[in-house]
């Protein structure tokens, strides 16, 4: 570590790097609460020449790296608890000017995901990729994890919004890959092996984003119904009439009490419901008509449409501050599982079951994409029990979840990857023979393990 640190010196700025405590804590970790932080120094590049330079000398040091981003994520992905250099992408936050006849920007990858809407909005443009930790999330990650979201139902995944990626491989090689072409058929497309590859083959320094209009008009609705079915008989109705939805979310109760606790929030209706349902809609016509119908056929207990901007952004709140407020308000184990949308009932049904066998009295807060199927699992620490306890109990309670995804054909992570947290049961979702091509693809670009050593499949 020693030679780490005096070739650090005389290469990189004074202020490229640091060893203070604080700082190796603070950016050695994500939102996952499992792993302490141990890295031994966080460097801090300005460009992709800087990112080329310090895998450089990791390489040939045989130092382990874990880029990082805005460490939102939550299946331990950013973690360096073994000693890592934590290659931080702060500081890489230029955004180029909008190109606005190809509808495109390119940004460094240490550009915050809100600030770049920002920078898009201005000339009528926007990227499409949107969640609630879009304010602190930077593009970089968002790459590197493939991010869902609140819009998938509309616009896709983020793999759909790149068009191009500038990526440094372990030993310091650099690649341009793509650039800002809609179309390049030429071979093996290795721009999308990095889009979901969690920092394992390379360090997305810089990318070109391609853009969407600006919606015109936005209604936003909550809607209060009696259980998950019900949920779900929304859904095909909106999706019978050809409603032009951009969010289908939902949570449960447990997850606005939790918020009410956090927030200084209004309840939505006087009385408590059950399940509540944010619905988004893109330039909707004869929806009073459409509303009418919601209630005259008992698909709805309650609702409320936002009648301006403001209204509509606290509407949102009720959904995109129930993560925040889960861990606020107590220890949550997180999980975010992806499931056919035909087997949701079924599958909820049988995990509230199997749990309440096994661990009676533990709470459930379940929300999520449901037009996408995506469900965010949340477990809270019991008061009583104490952090160590709860996290071996969830494991032993994670096998139960994911025997029970794979048995409704679903995927272990939706969308915030693999990491530390879920590499254990990586089976349950892909196969021997995939698992041995990732292994092999890893070792094409990084043979000596050095990039986010132990995340996916260890």
């Amino acid at each position: 570590m020693s030679t780490l640190l005096e070739a650090l010196a005389a290469t990189f700025p004074a202020d490229f790097f640091t060893t203070d405590p604080a700082e190796l804590q603070e950016y050695g970790k994500d939102w996952t609460k499992v792993w302490e932080p141990k890295p031994s120094v966080v460097c801090f590049p300005r460009n992709t020449e800087e990112v080329s330079k310090l895998l450089k000398l990791a390489n040939s040091l045989n130092i382990p790296v874990v880029p990082s981003g805005g460490r939102t994520g939550l299946a331990g992905g950013a973690v360096a608890a073994n000693g890592e250099i934590v290659l931080s992408l702060t500081r890489m936050r230029r955004m180029d000017a909008v190109d606005e006849l190809g509808a495109t920007v390119r940004v460094q990858a240490g550009a915050i995901t809100e600030v770049v809407h920002q920078h898009c909005e201005e000339h009528g443009l926007t990227w499409p990729v949107d969640f609630a930790s879009k304010g602190s999330s930077q593009i970089g990650g968002n790459i590197a994890t493939n991010a869902g979201g609140v819009k998938v139902i509309k616009y896709g995944l983020t793999r759909q919004w790149v068009l191009g990626l500038e990526v440094v491989l372990a030993d310091g090689t650099i690649l341009e890959l793509n650039g800002a072409l809609e179309k390049n058929n030429t071979g093996i497309d290795l721009r999308q092996l990095f889009i979901g590859s969690e920092g394992t083959l390379g360090v997305i320094t810089e990318a070109t984003l391609k853009l969407a209009p600006v919606p015109k008009k936005l209604d936003v609705f909550l809607f209060a119904v009696a259980d998950l079915a019900s949920v779900l008989r929304l859904f095909r109705k909106v999706r019978s009439n050809k409603i032009p939805l951009s969010a289908y979310e939902f949570f449960t109760d447990k997850c606005l009490a939790r918020l009410l606790k956090h927030r200084a929030a209004r309840a939505p209706f006087e009385r408590s419901y059950s399940h509540y349902v944010l619905v988004e809609v893109d330039g909707g016509e004869d929806l009073d008509g459409f509303l009418a119908s919601l209630f005259e056929e008992g698909l709805v207990a309650d609702g409320v449409m936002a009648q301006h901007g403001g209204e509509a952004k606290q509407l949102w709140t009720l959904r995109e501050g129930i993560s925040e407020s889960l861990s606020a308000t107590g220890l949550p184990h997180k999980n975010d599982i992806a499931l056919p949308i035909a087997e949701l009932e079924s599958f909820v049904t049988a995990f509230e079951a199997g749990m309440a066998e096994r661990y009676p009295g533990w709470e459930i807060c379940l929300f999520g994409h449901i037009g996408d199927g995506n469900l965010h699992v949340n477990i809270m620490k019991p008061d009583a029990m104490n952090k160590s306890d709860f996290l071996a109990k969830t494991h032993e309670a994670d096998a139960l979840l994911f025997d029970l995804v794979k048995a409704h054909h679903g995927s272990i992570s939706a969308e915030h990857g693999v990491g530390l947290l879920k590499r254990d049961f990586l089976g349950y979702s892909r196969t021997p023979a995939e698992i041995a091509l990732m292994r092999a693809t890893k070792a094409a670009f990084d043979p000596k393990g050095l990039l986010n050593p132990g995340k996916v499949f260890g």
